[in-house]
């Protein structure tokens, strides 16, 4: 750099570029250059490559490549692949680096291109992840709801032991609470708990707890591309941002409702940092959300799966993998079921007949010794009837 500035410097003073390049011992051609560009351009090609061997068999390739893409990831073309079958199929005489640095080039083609986004006030992302926390002494895998507002950063973080129809519901009405508004649209993945089939012209047809939710709430529901986890980001980001900030170390709790408390204050202290690049507070931008934000219902959704059953001859109702005990006056009777985050409901007709706390295991047996009670004092007096004096 110290020579091209000094070359520049003498054919400025007057000095030919003939005498500066005797001068310096470098070409006419060099010093040309030199007074052309202020700085050093580098290399620059002047005509396309050319790669006589393969440019007849790019075309073959192109379609290989085109084909790869209705096909899993994982058995698609490599480069090793495609140079192996252009030379046994085709006679590709050919090197193997060639070929490699043509499926490079053509892989940097195909990659996709984003535009920045800004988020008006008022829209919102959800969406599950997972992580670790221990629960009354056990281990266990959390299914973390979160509830993002893209334009303010502010959120809403709710753990649960599954995340089933109803816990999607569940965060739902925790998250509009906790703001106190409901958003105008919100952006899902194609969960099957919200989407029960995406039909040939890409309508979704929601699942039938989501759509009666979404009747409650009214708001407008939209759908990232399957398999596409980044048009949603914010959300999948703060799926990230709360295991890393929320719970490191392993966080210990006595209870879920203590966890979910912690995880709501967190949330709620969040509201006072100011992001990169932003000038405000993530609260003084949440006040610009909560303005494009719509009430909320007088009543809340009851966020529960409904469904029907019956009581069984040992007094149990099947539900969700589990059996649940019903009084045994009740045996053989049908039965509604609802079933909540927490607790699973059993009654017959307009009376609640039973009340368990739901269990997330399979094939397991919640029971409560009272249902029995009437059972076991039947067989108490047959046996005291039958006992000889």
């Amino acid at each position: 750099m110290d020579l091209y500035r000094k070359v520049r410097l003498a054919c400025a003073e007057g000095t030919s570029q003939r005498k500066a390049a005797l001068h310096f011992n470098i070409s006419r051609d060099s010093v040309a250059k030199m007074m052309a560009f202020p700085v050093p351009p580098g290399s620059r090609r002047t005509a396309p490559v050319k790669r006589p061997k393969l440019d007849a068999l790019t075309g073959i390739i192109d379609g290989w490549l085109e084909g790869d893409r209705e096909i899993h990831r994982k058995q698609r073309h490599t480069a090793k692949r495609v140079f192996e079958r252009l030379r046994d199929e085709h006679g590709f005489t050919g090197g193997y680096t060639i070929v490699k640095d043509y499926m490079r080039e053509h892989e940097r083609r195909r990659r996709e291109m984003f535009v920045p986004l800004t988020h008006p006030p008022g829209h919102a992302q959800a969406d599950f992840g997972e992580g670790v926390v221990v629960i009354g002494g056990a281990e266990q895998k959390p299914h973390l709801f979160v509830f993002d507002l893209p334009h303010s950063d502010a959120c809403f973080v709710r753990a649960y032991p599954a995340a089933t129809a109803e816990a999607w519901v569940d965060g739902h009405v925790h998250a509009f609470a906790f703001f106190g508004k409901a958003p105008a649209s919100v952006l899902y993945d194609n969960d099957r708990c919200l989407v029960a089939k995406i039909l040939p012209d890409g309508t979704r047809q929601r699942a039938t707890l989501f759509s009666g939710f979404l009747s409650h709430y009214l708001f407008r529901d939209r759908y990232g591309r399957p398999g596409k986890g980044n048009d949603k980001g914010n959300a999948e980001g703060l799926v990230g941002y709360s295991r890393r900030n929320f719970m490191a170390p392993v966080p210990r709790f006595a209870t879920w409702e203590e966890f979910n408390a912690c995880l709501e204050e967190q949330c709620r202290r969040r509201q006072a940092d100011v992001l990169r690049g932003q000038s405000e507070t993530i609260g003084q931008r949440l006040a610009r959300d909560l303005a494009a934000m719509a009430d909320l219902p007088a009543a809340q959704f009851d966020a529960c799966d409904q469904t029907t059953g019956r009581v069984s001859s040992q007094a149990l109702v099947r539900y969700k993998t589990n059996d649940y005990s019903a009084p045994v006056a009740y045996g053989h009777h049908d039965v509604w079921i609802r079933g909540h985050v927490g607790a699973v409901v059993i009654g017959c007709g307009g009376e609640v007949i039973a009340r368990h706390p739901r269990c997330y295991d399979r094939e397991d047996m919640v029971f409560d010794p009272l249902h029995y009670l009437p059972l076991i004092e039947r067989k108490l007096n047959v046996l005291d009837q039958a006992a000889p004096l």
